[in-house]
């Protein structure tokens, strides 16, 4: 036992712990990410594990019984864990233990055990430093695998020997790599060939906990850093082979193509600076994934991608159904991003005419703004005049969109004119003509020929209804 660290324990449910734990006669220590978060000052973490060399459940319930309000318990017996959540905190309480592990599981084979063993368990170094609870030694510091010299060099390091520990449970390699890249920390080199040498391992994880990393390494603030660590112990390639497909420059007759993976990982970087949102990053990562399936060279014009963002598009669909990621309306925002993708861009490389933002804003709609952000962090190129270029051209496309917005309110577009107005019109049943009518109306606005107003529509609605010979 180190040196205390009481401060890192002044919120009062810490104290109610402790006496619940002193009259149970149990030894108790807080261990994990909040002493972890406490040490690199990094806010108060809300998820709080407790162990108890004893039983975690009898603590648990001791400790629900002195809180206030009677807060719920919930109790999983099976594993041996309860879990009491109060104000916004939420306490996980287990009794210390070891683990064994079956080839074809991370389901271990649990049994009671000392600290030792419990800390032996524990996924990083970093991890396994535990602050007692104890009122003998209240705050007291135990790190057996220098846990604190770890946090202090930044490095990611296993306990045990790393071949075991992520063999035994290889979601752990993914919590290695999203720890790297939350932390800015460093993978020990020997950690690091565990990884890759165990990467096939990662075949025995369910899609959901793969999906759950994957989405706290696209939540940290540069992203790519994970995604690189993923592509080199060659764990991409059996996640998303979409992304490693990318990777790589061809070069014929002296002509090359950029390479689209580490291009791709450079816009994700990009997107971070500028959004929070999860599905917007998500479609960042794959904007590009249809360029290796539709890449082609010709002689005369080099390299070509044509339609890949539709390729892409579909190709989301395909990619989250096997990650089980979902497929409700979060994937269709995503296959959305990636087939307009290209959109902004043309218009932002051309004279930006009225029409072309008309319609750009139509089938864009609600998401106009999440295009644009995606466009302009796929900017990427290392020279200084034509990236000031490029922006300044988004910008006029951005002042476009709001002014013909402003005037036309194309977005969510409703017809001014109803299919019900024009079978009245003409005297009409349920037939095609209604939908052509319909159909010109719309397009006669999106080309600005009338404005989006009731009087103009009708009246371009009587003269295309006297040209198909309905007067």
């Amino acid at each position: 036992m180190q040196e205390s660290h009481e401060e890192a324990l002044t919120d009062p449910i810490f104290s109610v712990i402790s006496k619940a734990a002193d009259e149970l006669s149990v030894e108790c220590y807080v261990i994990g990410g909040f002493v972890r978060d406490y040490f690199l000052k990094r806010g108060t973490a809300k998820d709080i594990d407790i162990v108890a060399v004893g039983s975690g459940i009898a603590l648990a319930e001791k400790v629900a019984a002195k809180l206030e309000n009677n807060p719920q318990i919930s109790v999983f017996k099976n594993f041996g864990t309860a879990m009491i959540k109060y104000n916004d905190i939420e306490l996980e309480f287990v009794g210390a233990r070891k683990e064994s592990y079956h080839r074809d599981s991370r389901k271990p084979v649990v049994e009671n055990g000392t600290l030792q063993d419990d800390q032996n368990r524990r996924d990083f170094t970093i991890n396994a430093l535990a602050l007692s609870l104890n009122s003998e030694n209240f705050g007291g510091l135990l790190d057996s695998f220098d846990g604190i010299a770890d946090l202090e060099k930044n490095i990611i390091r296993t306990p045990l020997e790393p071949g075991i520990t992520y063999s035994d449970d290889p979601l752990r390699m993914m919590r290695a790599i999203r720890f790297a890249t939350q932390l800015n920390f460093v993978i020990e080199s020997a950690s690091l060939q565990a990884i890759t040498d165990n990467k096939e391992r990662i075949k025995i994880i369910s899609k959901e906990r793969i999906v759950d990393e994957l989405n706290k390494i696209m939540r940290c603030s540069t992203p790519s850093k994970g995604f690189a660590l993923l592509h080199k112990t060659g764990l991409l390639g059996l996640i998303l082979p979409e992304l490693t497909a990318l990777q790589g420059i061809e070069e014929i007759e002296g002509q090359k193509h950029k390479d689209n993976f580490w291009h791709t990982l450079e816009v994700v970087d990009n997107i971070a600076i500028a959004t929070d949102n999860l599905w917007l990053r998500w479609a960042a990562l794959l904007h590009d994934i249809g360029k290796a399936p539709t890449k082609r060279f010709h002689k005369k014009i080099g390299w070509t991608f044509h339609g890949h963002e539709f390729v892409g598009s579909k190709m989301v669909y395909k990619l989250f159904k096997r990650l089980r990621l979902p497929l409700n309306e979060k994937m269709k925002y995503v296959q959305k991003l990636v087939l307009m993708s290209s959109r902004p861009i043309i218009l932002a490389e051309e004279y930006v005419t009225d029409s072309a933002v008309r319609r750009l804003v139509f089938d864009a709609g609600e998401n106009v703004e999440d295009l644009m952000t995606l466009c302009e962090a796929d900017i990427t190129t290392k020279n200084p005049k034509k990236q000031k270029r490029y922006k300044n051209n988004f910008k006029i496309v951005r002042k476009k969109i709001i002014e013909v917005e402003e005037r036309d309110r194309i977005r969510n577009f409703q017809p001014p004119i109803s299919g019900e107005e024009i079978m009245k019109a003409f005297n009409l049943k349920p037939s095609k003509e209604i939908g052509i009518i319909k159909e010109a109306i719309k397009e006669a606005i999106l080309e600005g020929e009338i404005p989006n107003e009731h009087k103009a529509a009708r009246d371009f609605m009587m003269k295309k209804g006297e040209s198909l010979g309905l007067s």
